[in-house]
């Protein structure tokens, strides 16, 4: 049979989520904690592989088993074996032909950033982090010109291994809470790094150092070199795994707020 799980993690305490000889990916305690309950070796494909340093608030895997067992094992009984750092949200017998990536038909991502002078010295893993003043209205302004369907080899890794750099981006949005700025977006797939370097683009937009109209000039220019830098990991999350209705798959219910609250930071919403 095959089963599907949603979890959540702290990426600070991985090195990434693929599988290392060291140990210490998301993968291989969560494969060492299933196959403790499946008594037999499991391998799980995951939705999107993360970096070292990013989170997942709705991240899907699915596995293959012989194992008969409640679907209350591969939750509770997982949970009971896993680090703290990571969690099985729900589980669910899926059809054969599921895949948890070639299956989904978008993905979404929250990246978090903190404006403000003083560096964090709390949740700075999991948090962005700019000292000079950003400017919202400007940054949304640029943002419009990513939306749609592009080539976004400007804002891809080199070691990006998609076959292809046009992707679409439904969805970028920008809301302020006070000293939190937070970054939505949603796109059919997204390629390695993509999420980093648009927001560390649009801060250099945001805080004045490049005009508005500089995000679509390096879209069209396909040029890596003259985007920003990437951006720090720990603001990133893989927020949701869009995938069709009939695999019945749950989505998660995860806003900016509600995320910032389970990250304790109410007292930084409306700073």
């Amino acid at each position: 049979m095959r089963i599907a799980l949603g979890i959540e993690y702290d990426g600070s305490r991985y090195c990434g989520w693929q599988t290392q000889p060291s140990g210490g990916a998301v993968q291989d305690c969560l494969e060492r904690a299933l196959s403790h309950i499946a008594a037999q070796p499991i391998v799980t494909q995951c939705a999107g592989r993360t970096d070292a340093g990013v989170h997942a608030l709705g991240q899907v895997v699915h596995f293959d088993t012989e194992a008969q067992r409640p679907l209350t094992a591969w939750v509770r009984g997982a949970n009971t074996l896993l680090p703290r750092s990571c969690g099985v949200r729900w589980a669910l017998e899926v059809a054969p032909d599921f895949h948890a990536r070639f299956c989904a038909r978008g993905r979404a991502y929250l990246y978090v950033l903190l404006n403000r002078r003083e560096r964090p010295g709390l949740f700075a893993e999991h948090l962005g982090w700019h000292h000079h003043d950003l400017d919202l209205a400007r940054m949304r302004e640029a943002a419009r010109a990513l939306l749609g369907t592009h080539d976004f080899g400007a804002f891809r890794a080199a070691e990006c291994q998609a076959r292809s750099p046009v992707k679409t981006l439904r969805r970028l949005d920008i809301e302020q809470h006070g000293a939190m700025f937070v970054f939505h977006l949603r796109a059919d797939a997204f390629l390695h790094h993509m999420v980093r370097n648009i927001v560390g683009s649009l801060v250099r937009v945001g805080n004045g150092s490049r005009p508005v109209e500089w995000i679509g000039q390096i879209l069209e220019g396909r040029d890596r070199t003259r985007a920003a830098p990437t951006f720090a990991a720990g603001g990133l999350y893989l927020a949701e795994v869009e995938y069709d209705a009939r695999w019945g798959v749950p989505p998660p219910a995860a806003d900016s707020r509600e995320l910032l609250a389970r990250l304790a930071l109410p007292a930084l919403l409306d700073a």
